[in-house]
């Protein structure tokens, strides 16, 4: 399976999008520091995830997800698992 997923920063509560095959290995290294882009930002929370059979699938929901109006279509929906 192939995951796209978003963290939020505990720091300064910016979102990250990001996908991957091993979510829970990915999730350890944003969370130790050992991911350049989400280094500055740690400790990360996983608010939402979605699965995919397919690397093209993922890969595509990724780059989607990041363009600013899905970007902000999600955290509406996400409103309550957000929080501040």
């Amino acid at each position: 399976m192939f995951y796209v997923y978003v963290l939020k920063s505990k720091t300064n509560k910016d979102l990250y999008v990001g996908s991957t095959e091993d979510l829970r290995n990915r999730y350890r290294l944003h969370n130790s520091g050992r991911v350049k882009s989400t280094r500055s930002a740690t400790p990360w929370v996983l608010v939402y995830y979605e699965a995919y059979r397919s690397k093209e699938d993922a890969t595509k929901r990724e780059k989607k997800l990041k363009m600013h109006a899905v970007k902000k279509e999600l955290v509406g929906r996400l409103e309550n698992s957000l929080g501040n």
